[in-house]
């Protein structure tokens, strides 16, 4: 069964913590000023301004922050600083029992991807693919706001998740279908295969995007999912943006799609807005959704948080 994290309040306690790549403690310290602009308080873990090459600190003192964050009543949310590389190497380390009991909200995307699966599948804690610490700064869209707010802040359900204006959702191959939402990052993902962190995507709708990768790689990575079974029982597909990526071999990414995604013959939405895009939709990691490419729709169907 999914464990929800309690509703996240003004005047609630957020942690922060940095579980991959450092971020410089000047931009860490303006997202923090602007979530006590709005109101929260916040806690910092003991390792979050540390920085060792591409990872902030050890494997062992990147998961103790989370865990303390876990352990401590005060804290409603968790909030990563960023992704980066490294947040794979965090989950052997990890108290899965004491998460499952102890819920919080926890957001964010790139290689936190790899987090919120294991959360999902060794804890039953649904997640948010939504915003990092970085994303809150005065020049974030308001698109962002109201999406990771009203998914973390409010029990709205049904709650049908739709791009901002002029972004088109696309809906490719035909089909309704309902279950769990799990996915995240491309390249993330990717690290876990053959580990126990492995994705579960059996009787799930998966969700997949990417950032700043050739096409040629990101039909790699597309094969290898394919090849690994990852597509054979799954409900249907949600493709978010592939910002920055490069056609390759005069082939885009759009072009994938069609070539690679389409064929599958699953329910397919594409263009979704998210993650690394300048729009980012919050989408629910573990909770129940309707995917509806005959009426272009994907819908939240119950509050991913408690009251």
């Amino acid at each position: 069964m999914p464990v929800y994290p309690p509703i996240l309040r003004p005047g609630d306690t957020i942690g922060i913590v940095t579980l991959g790549s450092p971020l410089s403690s000047a931009t860490i310290n303006e997202s923090i000023a602007v979530l006590r602009n709005m109101g929260f308080q916040v806690l910092v873990g003991k390792y979050v301004y540390n920085a060792n090459g591409y990872l902030a600190g050890t494997d062992e003192q990147r998961a103790e922050d989370l865990m303390a964050m876990f352990a401590n009543p005060a804290v409603r949310m968790i909030l990563p600083t960023r992704g980066g590389v490294g947040v794979a190497a965090i989950l052997p380390y990890l108290d899965y029992g004491l998460i499952s009991r102890n819920p919080k909200i926890v957001s964010g995307y790139s290689d936190i991807s790899v987090l919120m699966i294991a959360l999902y599948q060794l804890s039953g804690l649904v997640t948010f693919s939504s915003l990092l610490l970085f994303d809150f700064r005065n020049s974030t869209p308001a698109y962002n706001f109201n999406q990771f707010f009203e998914a973390t802040s409010t029990t709205i359900a049904p709650r049908v998740i739709r791009n901002p204006p002029n972004m088109p959702q696309i809906s490719k191959v035909p089909g309704n279908v309902t279950g769990p939402i799990v996915g995240g990052n491309l390249t993330s993902i990717m690290d876990t295969l053959g580990t126990p962190f492995e994705i579960n995507t059996d009787g799930k709708i998966l969700f997949l995007e990417e950032t700043h990768e050739p096409t040629n790689k990101v039909f790699r990575m597309i094969n290898h999912l394919k090849l690994a079974g990852k597509f054979t029982n799954c409900l249907g597909i949600v493709m978010g943006e592939c910002t920055g990526c490069q056609i390759a071999y005069g082939k885009s990414y759009n072009d994938l799609i069609d070539e690679v995604i389409v064929p599958l013959g699953k329910p397919l939405m594409t263009n979704l807005a998210s993650a690394h895009g300048i729009y980012k939709a919050a989408i629910p990691i573990g909770a129940r959704v309707n995917l509806n490419t005959y009426n272009n729709t994907l819908t939240v169907l119950e509050p991913a948080v408690t009251l």
